[in-house]
């Protein structure tokens, strides 16, 4: 039988780690291959690493094909949801396929919208169905076109799914690679990426203890804003609002200097005409 395992695949989900794999050579060496691998034709789909174990050491192995295949984004949509069931897959990586899930739904859904039936409308009725799917009369794909629907999916919590969103566009590949290991927990490492990449890089290479820091310092931040400045501006403000008192101060003491000088020239005219009647007016 001609199996061909496509790289790309067989990368699209979070490998097993040394561990695992180990566990899982154990149990096939003692009990056999006991899962059927799924194919789409030749290329394999689901079971890289059973199909690995079994050609290393020679063992037999069953192959089931998957009918419902349509295309490449058919197989990555069962490929996730697979995944998203099994209990040995982490939160972390649990909220990624979610989220891969919600692109790949969203960008059929938005080539649906645009794509005319053979009556010139448009397929609304498809959207989020894949062409096998709507053949076998399944069920519409969950959109997931909410957080909380990304949640339910990925059995996580609304604040996780933000988490690993700011995860995936801020972190550094190291800082990722720790999360995944399990070094830094979810929201530690949502801390974490919020500092600068070269920061991030520095924590993890200093180990779990520093990572626990660097999230500490970033909480604290938070909860705390620096005002290094706060005394500065303190300080200007009290200048400036003494210099505006005092410049009342100075206008309300000219203003009385004009009143108290209008009212003595007042009287002085008062007293002059007193001495010249002759200029008064009749």
């Amino acid at each position: 039988m001609n199996i061909v395992v496509n790289e790309e695949l067989k990368a699209y989900i979070e490998p097993l780690t040394p561990d695992e794999h180990e566990a899982l050579e154990r149990s096939i060496l003692t009990e056999g291959c006991r899962d059927a691998l799924v194919l789409w034709g030749d290329v394999l789909v689901d079971g890289h690493n059973r199909y690995g174990i079994c050609q290393k050491h020679g063992l037999p192995f069953h192959t089931v094909q998957n009918p419902r295949f349509q295309s490449m984004e058919d197989v990555h949509l069962w490929m996730i949801d697979q995944h998203l069931g099994r209990r040995s897959v982490s939160d972390f990586q649990r909220g990624v396929l979610a989220l891969r899930k919600r692109e790949i739904v969203a960008d059929r859904r938005a080539r649906a919208a645009v794509a005319p039936d053979e009556t010139g409308a448009s397929s609304e009725s498809a959207i989020g169905t894949s062409p096998a799917e709507t053949a076998a009369g399944l069920p519409a794909t969950d959109p997931l076109n909410s957080r909380e629907a990304i949640a339910k999916a990925a059995r996580l919590s609304s604040s996780q799914v933000v988490m690993i969103e700011k995860i995936q566009k801020q972190a550094a590949p190291e800082l990722v690679a720790a999360v995944k290991s399990g070094t830094i927990s979810i929201n530690a490492a949502a801390a974490v990426a919020t500092l600068p990449a070269e920061e991030q890089v520095a924590a993890v290479a200093a180990g779990k203890d520093e990572l626990k820091q660097a999230a500490k310092r970033v909480r604290d931040l938070k909860r705390k804003p620096p005002r290094e400045d706060a005394p500065k501006k303190a300080a200007d403000a009290d200048e400036a609002s003494a210099e505006s008192d005092s410049g009342s101060d100075e206008i309300q003491r000219l203003r009385q200097q004009v009143a108290e000088l209008t009212a003595e020239n007042a009287e002085l005219r008062r007293q002059l005409a007193q001495l010249n009647p002759a200029d008064q007016p009749f």
